[in-house]
């Protein structure tokens, strides 16, 4: 009834307008919401996307220029009736409601919160003799808070030739890949255990972390180097992307800004592993960490001073076809409690989040879908409501088993020692996956491929030695293919 009367409130406000009813250049829409559109992939959020890219074209994407003053006369009454919703505060329960809706309530009956790696007790249960579990969960709400919120920004200078000055209800996808990359930098630099204070001056490497995703050219992580660096993977402005382009996307930019830093240290200090299939994302069973790959990734980024360098880890994968299958729900939920642990990049079809977090069936998130005017931050700043913008204290929730099978894993490895950390985490979780791992490790990928042909020439009980399993062994079988595509 909601969206019933909100969109008869639309219609008759466009209906009376005196304005003429030609319609916005639907080059400002994004390519996912166009209507009829074979390629569309989320049908049912595209009908609404579409609803609400166009107000925002009107109303936020356009320069100034002669252009936009006819496209704004010719839609006043189609921009007025949105701009009410979005300057009336209803922006987020309109997007609810459509895309499911999220909950912040917090119970200590559900047990304990994992946190990128952080076990936060709040549960009773752990409780003796009636001790609180307030600093528990005052513990788990600083920790959340101080994770790097980046969101959707309106007026920021034009991206590329294009006359997007804003990247409203397309550019989720690239914000929650901005906050996953924020959170390595910040254990990089200032540790795992780092909260922002309220009553400090602000860290000049916190300062400086976050001017990296500044919304201009000048900014190495903003929205344009991405979408510049992506051009080979689809990344367009105005269109939706997915985790697989995503990753392989920093993967590109990564490279480039190392290849122009011959001196000195670069914007991202540590190498790149995609842990996928072949660079066309091919079909295929669970993706390998190739122990032998991520020594070379190290090595080329140090151009061979070294042996090996921090290491961030992305796992694009496909866990299911309209939702995960739930052979893998308590897999994803043990990730977390990974000391390397950087959360997941995913969310509701069509709707990207950035999820930190996991109590039971549980996950925790940041959200981008929040509008925020652009803001600059200087090397000097140090007043720390300076950067509110980039923090959220409202701990959003939704079902683990509600996501978008279409998902990337990260990993922060800050050594040779805590690389072989993870290696053992993650075998130790294949092990546990009764014949469906979210990813395995392997030392080489000629070991891998013998797998591959001991899996085929018969011996199809399951996993071999250790659990390491090819990339292609279930393409050929068949067996345990459980929904598997990687992107």
């Amino acid at each position: 009834m909601v969206l019933k009367g909100f969109c008869e409130t639309i219609v008759a406000s466009k209906c009376s307008s005196k304005s003429s009813t030609k319609t916005v250049d639907n080059t400002q829409v994004p390519a996912y919401s166009k209507a009829g559109s074979s390629d569309s992939k989320f049908p049912k959020a595209s009908l609404w996307s579409s609803i609400l890219t166009s107000g925002f074209s009107v109303v936020e994407t356009y320069s100034e220029s002669s252009e936009k003053k006819s496209v704004h006369s010719r839609s006043s009454g189609w921009a007025a009736a949105v701009r009410k919703v979005v300057t009336g505060g209803s922006m987020r329960r309109f997007h609810e409601r459509i895309l499911g809706s999220s909950r912040t309530d917090i119970s200590s009956s559900d047990g304990d919160i994992w946190l990128l790696g952080v076990c936060h007790k709040i549960s009773q249960q752990e409780s003796t003799g009636g001790v609180d579990t307030s600093n528990g969960l005052a513990a788990f709400e600083q920790d959340f808070s101080s994770k790097i919120l980046v969101t959707y920004r309106k007026g920021f200078e034009a991206i590329g030739d294009s006359k997007y000055t804003s990247d409203v209800n397309w550019g989720c996808m690239l914000r929650s890949s901005q906050m996953l990359v924020a959170q390595a930098l910040l254990f990089h630099k200032l540790g795992r255990s780092w909260r922002k204070t309220i009553d400090k001056p602000l860290d000049k490497e916190y300062i400086d972390i976050l001017q990296l995703f500044g919304d201009s050219e000048a900014s190495a992580f903003s929205i344009h180097n991405l979408l510049q660096a992506g051009k080979g993977y689809g990344l367009a402005v105005g269109s939706w992307v997915g985790p697989y382009a995503m990753c392989r996307t920093w993967e590109v930019l990564a490279r480039n800004l190392r290849e122009k830093n011959d001196v000195g240290e670069p914007p991202l200090p540590m190498a790149i592993y995609v842990v996928s299939g072949d660079e066309d994302g091919e079909r295929g069973g669970a993706p390998v960490v190739c122990i032998e790959d991520a020594s070379k990734r190290c090595s080329e980024f140090s151009r061979g001073v070294a042996a090996w360098t921090p290491l961030l880890l992305l796992v694009p994968l496909v866990l299911g076809l309209d939702k995960v299958n739930p052979r893998y729900i308590p897999l994803l939920h043990s990730t977390f409690k990974f000391p390397q642990s950087l959360g997941i990049m995913g969310g509701k079809p069509g709707a990207s989040t950035y999820i930190i977090g996991a109590q039971k069936e549980k996950a925790f998130y940041l959200d981008p879908h929040d509008v925020q005017p652009v803001v600059n931050i200087s090397g000097d700043t140090q007043e720390p409501n300076s950067t509110s913008s980039y923090h959220c204290n409202v701990m959003r929730h939704i079902p683990l088993d509600s996501i978008d099978p279409s998902l990337a894993i990260g990993f922060y490895c800050r050594d040779k020692d805590d690389f072989d950390d993870f290696c053992s985490q993650a075998s130790k979780l294949a092990e546990e996956s009764n014949g469906a791992p979210l990813f395995t490790v392997a030392q080489s990928r000629s070991f891998s491929k013998q797998v591959t042909g001991n899996e085929v020439s018969g011996d199809n009980t399951g996993f071999q030695e250790d659990d390491f399993l090819g990339t292609d062994c279930v393409n050929d079988t068949g067996a345990n293919e459980d929904d598997w595509q990687l992107l």
